[in-house]
């Protein structure tokens, strides 16, 4: 099993080396267009002779392609780079509490296929077959080149099997006592890369999202629970232990004053359980989008509720941590969540007049799909994105 942010130590001409073919790399990728050498070096500060050499070795690779020439300048006609979205896939797998969601991605991202089940505490078994019959089906109707396929990642909220909610059978605590890499590695034998849902939903906003644009933001994902990450500098931070941004467990008051953490009040899981005690069973996103009018009141009580629970929190970071912006994320439908942003945008505006600084609250634009997404980015991160574990060692 692959997991990122080992420890970390020292760096080599080697790895520098390594870390200037990502750069070049990324520099393509995050141009949104065909790119020259010259546009390429003046973006990374590398020289033109090391941009050529890397590029012809991207060319060769299959990483990156040609497409066309720009005319108007001085000799010849400058070539034009991108992306070659065929030169790596990869396997995303988001495991949680009510869902399993799967997609195969290219190298800019693109979702080649997705599934999705909706279903409540599945166990490993179910999860496996699943995954397996989906994989069998993407062989099959040759989606990906299995030869570039680089990875499988799989995004999961921490303690899965300990963390107690409602309904949990007690036989779900499988999840944090089994080996879950190995259960995958099974099916395809590629390597397998495991992380927290929140902070894969975090690193492919940062890779292939409003990141690109946004060098530090905090990501919140609404999910079954409530969980977040931060991106500072354009990285990834992990916190001592791979929690930064996890706001899901606070301490917050119910309209009864008794104490609750905050993905108690803030999660799919809490909107389901608010709609039903009206009246109204809902248990899938689709249920959500699907509710009859009479509901939308009480949906739009709960998102007063909700905002006005996430407003110290988001408060606090955003003062704490100064960023571009905050973005929201998960499987909450997406007007739902561009609500929920009006509602803690408006909350700010009071205090502008003494905090100057406050991040923007805004829908991520990988929400759908987003752990899931997220978590099939991981192996690219690893292999041919610029992060700063490429300069080090790890152990």
């Amino acid at each position: 099993m692959h997991t990122l942010g080992d420890s970390l130590s020292g760096t080599n001409l080697e790895r520098a080396g390594d870390h200037n073919q990502r750069v070049t790399l990324q520099a393509v990728r995050a141009a949104g267009a065909p790119i020259t050498r010259a546009d390429i070096a003046d973006l990374t500060g590398l020289t033109a002779p090391a941009i050529a050499n890397i590029t012809k070795r991207l060319l060769n690779d299959g990483m990156i392609l040609k497409a066309g020439r720009q005319f108007g300048g001085r000799g010849q006609p400058a070539t034009k780079l991108v992306v070659n979205p065929d030169g790596a896939f990869s396997i995303g797998l988001n495991i949680d509490r009510d869902h399993i969601a799967i997609v195969a991605l290219d190298f800019l991202g693109n979702v080649r296929a997705r599934a999705c089940r909706e279903v409540h505490f599945a166990m490993p078994d179910e999860v496996v077959a699943f995954f397996k019959a989906e994989v069998d089906k993407i062989v099959a109707d040759k989606i990906i080149d299995l030869e570039r396929l680089v990875g499988i990642g799989i995004g999961l909220p921490d303690d899965l099997g300990r963390v107690p909610v409602a309904n949990r059978p007690d036989a779900y605590q499988v999840w944090s006592e089994i080996d879950v890499a190995a259960l995958f590695n099974e099916v395809l034998p590629v390597p397998v890369y495991i992380e927290n849902d929140a902070a894969a939903a975090s690193i492919g906003e940062m890779q292939f999202g409003h990141g690109l644009r946004n060098r530090s933001f905090i990501y919140t994902i609404i999910s079954a629970g409530l969980g977040g990450g931060l991106v500072i500098d354009g990285h990834y931070y992990r916190g001592a232990d791979g929690r930064s941004g996890e706001i899901g467990f606070l301490p917050v008051k119910d309209e009864n004053g008794q104490s609750q953490s905050l993905e108690d009040m803030v999660s799919l899981y809490a909107l389901y359980d608010y709609l039903r005690k009206a009246g109204f069973e809902v248990s899938t996103p689709e249920d959500l989008e699907n509710l009859p009018a009479e509901a939308q009141s009480r949906v739009d009580a709960w998102l007063d509720r909700a905002a006005n629970h996430l407003f110290e929190p988001f408060l606090v970071m955003s003062c704490a941590i100064n960023p571009e912006a905050h973005f929201i994320g998960g499987r909450l439908p997406a007007t739902y969540i561009e609500a929920l942003c009006t509602r803690l945008n408006r909350k700010f505006e009071s205090y502008h007049g003494r905090i100057k600084t406050l991040a923007p609250v805004k829908r991520a634009e990988l929400a759908v799909d987003a752990a899931a997404r997220g978590a099939g980015i991981l192996p690219f991160n690893d292999r041919y994105l610029p992060i700063r574990e490429a300069l080090m060692k790890t152990s």
